[in-house]
């Protein structure tokens, strides 16, 4: 058992795990803390994301270990407690979201009201609805809903219960893109509300990186059911030794700007730790924070600042670190002020330019590579 810190993550409601279990040839052996915010469980498949989110709502026993949650113990093998699903008051949210066909979008919210303990902290009925912008859909049966809209009314069901803990196990896993960015603000708003909601943790497991970046504030990295790596999200997706994890294609840093010029038919002007960003498509007001999410394979680096170049974002930058991976690929951190970014370029162009940890250079970004997808609010 790998002994996590319980109670270690401060104020608010906080989930210790410290669990072993065995199936078949795969053995979980996972210690993490998760507090108030959003703590993303990120893995491949098989990993072990699932058999943890099963372990916290009681729908399986793990064969050894703890769980606690807001002090009181859930799971505790040595002595022998095993909170039955209905006592945990852990709200769970399956990525086919599980309504009762036969029922109407309010009787299925209303279903997981019966659950909450009177007096129970947690958000209200018209809070919830307002957040999750289903007021409109009360009427309808799920056969009448996009698949984004159930999955969202499965949110509200869960949060009726007043839950202690949000459980979203790959909420998102079953629906495209456009389905995924439409709903990706709501979940975004939910995060926001956790003071509202008594700063009720979520977690939320899943292998897509963007909706991490999106949404997490810490990220738990699993690995043949091991814990590789915990900590804040922003540190863990800027760190090159996650590029293999991640994905060549999907391994990117995550910025904290403020809008200080907003042109939506132009180019905006974000501020944030090491610099200024100018980029497109930019909805917000003047003073909004947005994280933005910069892929590692469209950040270039220069020795000396380029001239006649079209991008509008040319960023004085240190090199960090660096991890090459088993292809031709070198994953680098970038130092930028307070700030950390990847980028991923070729050996042979790393060993051309002489680059090593502490060498200062150019990180060159194009305005247009930033994905309408990849800007969420900060939380």
């Amino acid at each position: 058992m790998a002994g996590a810190a319980h109670g270690g993550t401060g104020g608010g409601m906080s989930l210790g795990i410290d669990i072993a279990h065995r199936i078949g040839g795969f053995a979980l052996e996972a210690a993490f803390d998760a507090g108030p915010g959003v703590t993303a469980i990120f893995g491949p498949s098989g990993s072990g994301k699932t058999t943890i989110a099963k372990a916290v709502a009681g729908l399986m026993t793990p064969d050894a270990g703890r769980i606690d949650l807001g002090g009181d113990t859930l799971f505790d093998a040595a002595r022998r407690v095993n909170l039955p699903p209905a006592r945990r008051r852990v709200g769970v949210v399956f990525q086919d979201g599980r309504l009762f066909p036969h029922l109407t979008v309010a009787q299925n919210i209303a279903f997981g009201a019966r659950h909450a303990p009177k007096g129970a902290p947690g958000l209200g009925a018209e809070v919830i609805e307002r957040i999750l912008g289903i007021g409109g859909l009360m009427a309808r049966r799920p056969a009448g809903l996009s698949g984004g809209e159930k999955q969202r009314v499965a949110i509200a069901r869960a949060l009726a219960m007043r839950p202690r803990l949000l459980l979203m196990d790959e909420p998102l896993a079953a629906l495209d893109g456009p389905r995924k960015d439409e709903i990706l603000p709501y979940l975004e708003r939910l995060r926001d509300a956790g003071g509202e909601a008594g700063g009720v943790p979520i977690v939320y497991i899943s292998h897509a990186v963007s909706e991490i970046a999106r949404l997490a504030d810490r990220i738990v990295v699993l690995r043949d059911g091991r814990v590789l790596r915990a900590g804040a999200m922003t540190e863990v997706l800027s760190d090159p030794a996650m590029v293999p994890l991640m994905g060549v294609r999907e391994a990117g840093s995550v910025l904290m700007a403020r809008v200080t010029e907003a042109d939506p038919g132009g180019l905006s002007r974000l501020a944030f730790g090491g610099g200024e960003l100018r980029l497109p498509g930019i909805a917000a007001e003047v003073g909004t924070v947005l994280r933005i999410r910069i892929l590692a394979q469209d950040v270039l680096i220069a020795l000396a600042r380029p001239t006649g170049l079209s991008s509008r974002n040319i960023l004085p930058a240190t090199v960090e670190a660096m991890h090459r991976g088993g292809g031709p690929g070198v994953a680098l951190s970038l130092r930028l002020g307070e700030e950390r970014i990847l980028a991923r370029i070729t050996s042979e162009a790393m060993d051309e330019l002489g680059l090593t940890p502490g060498t200062p250079c150019f990180a060159v970004l194009k305005a247009t590579a930033v994905a309408r997808a990849d800007i969420g609010a900060a939380g």
